[in-house]
């Protein structure tokens, strides 16, 4: 009896682990369709408490749809439109800021001659200066190309708030012992719009911080890099870092490596405070899933779905963590995903 028991679970894992990867390649060749579709997917979930909200305060479901759908398509647009003209701009004086870049470089290793002449180089070989300086540009150009689909997602948003609401209700028709399943729906949507709301607040505020700051101590572009470090904010553990390469590489270029250090100086006080003081006391008990595992997901849906897969690692990678908690035969990979203690 306990052989059965055992194959019939080996074999359930095995086509679990089929299925995945069948899955995985869907989307990635599908990349196109199933972005949108799941940006409409989490956007819906950060809209349902504002609609259930003016359902309570009796406001028909239509109506609380359209007017919560509209505010959001309008941060929608006026963020599209900030995020194209920045681009535009920044593209347009990126061949001369890599140009004088690599002079203030050039002039540095010059200047400090010696050993020190070498590590320059070194340096200026590491961090390739053109590359460096189009990073920017190649992630709101990949963010730009989401905010496109916008009409696709917003329709799909729209569709998604109506079904919600009587979602519970058709499965309670559908299914005679229907309450596990309805628990198990509450525990991953409320999961998810936990983070994605918090997520989106505390990316919200570090990017009007970084802008504020840079545009005060005079770097070009100040809309770009706080949009920049909003989008990238929600890539765990490094977006931070990597939002801050390209204004600090700015800064050197107009003001010298002394204004440039304080620029990575602010950078780092205002993800600091953000980080370690603000969303821990926010999120409690945080993600749930350990850094490796948050690293490893960055890259895996990168790889699966591109730009926006980075910024949707972790609510894709918390989706299977949750419904791998809920089946006692995959418990234990969903506890391999999880912090230590």
């Amino acid at each position: 009896m306990n052989q059965t028991a055992d194959s019939g679970r080996k074999t359930r894992f095995l086509l679990g682990i089929i299925a995945f990867i069948l899955v995985i390649a869907a989307m990635k060749e599908a990349q196109a369709l199933v972005v949108p579709l799941l940006l409409a997917l989490y956007a819906a979930l950060v809209a349902a408490p504002a609609v259930a909200g003016l359902q309570r305060k009796n406001v028909p479901t239509w109506a609380a749809v359209m007017v919560v759908v509209l505010a959001m398509a309008m941060i929608v647009i006026l963020l599209g439109v900030l995020a194209g003209t920045s681009v535009q701009d920044f593209s347009a004086k990126l061949p001369g800021y890599e140009r004088q870049l690599t002079e203030r470089l050039q002039g540095l290793e010059e200047f400090i001659g010696g050993r020190g002449e070498t590590v320059i180089r070194e340096l200026m070989n590491a961090i390739d200066p053109g590359k460096a300086m189009s990073f920017a540009a190649t992630v709101l150009d990949g963010v730009s190309g989401v905010l496109t689909n916008s009409a696709l997602i917003l329709f799909t948003m729209i569709l998604l708030l109506f079904d919600l609401t009587s979602f519970p209700d058709k499965i309670r028709g559908a299914v005679p012992n229907s309450k596990p399943i309805l628990d198990y729906l509450d525990t991953v949507t409320n999961s998810l719009k936990r983070y994605i709301v918090i997520k989106s607040l505390i990316s919200l505020f570090t990017g009007v911080a970084v802008g504020l700051f840079v545009g005060l101590m005079g770097v070009d572009f100040p809309v770009l890099w706080g949009l920049l470090a909003f989008a990238l904010n929600f890539i765990p553990n490094i977006g931070s870092i990597l939002a801050a390469v390209p204004a600090v590489l700015l800064a050197m270029i107009q003001f010298g490596p002394g204004k440039a250090m304080v620029i990575a100086a602010g950078y780092v006080a205002i993800n600091v405070i953000v980080g370690n003081v603000i969303e821990p006391r926010i999120t409690g008990q945080g993600l749930g899933l350990s850094t490796l595992v948050v690293f490893v997901s960055l890259v895996f849906w990168g790889w699966v779905l591109g730009t926006p897969g980075m910024l949707l690692s972790v609510p894709l990678t918390m989706t299977i963590k949750i419904g791998l908690e809920s089946h006692s035969d995959s418990r234990w990979v969903a506890a391999l995903l999880a912090p230590g203690r």
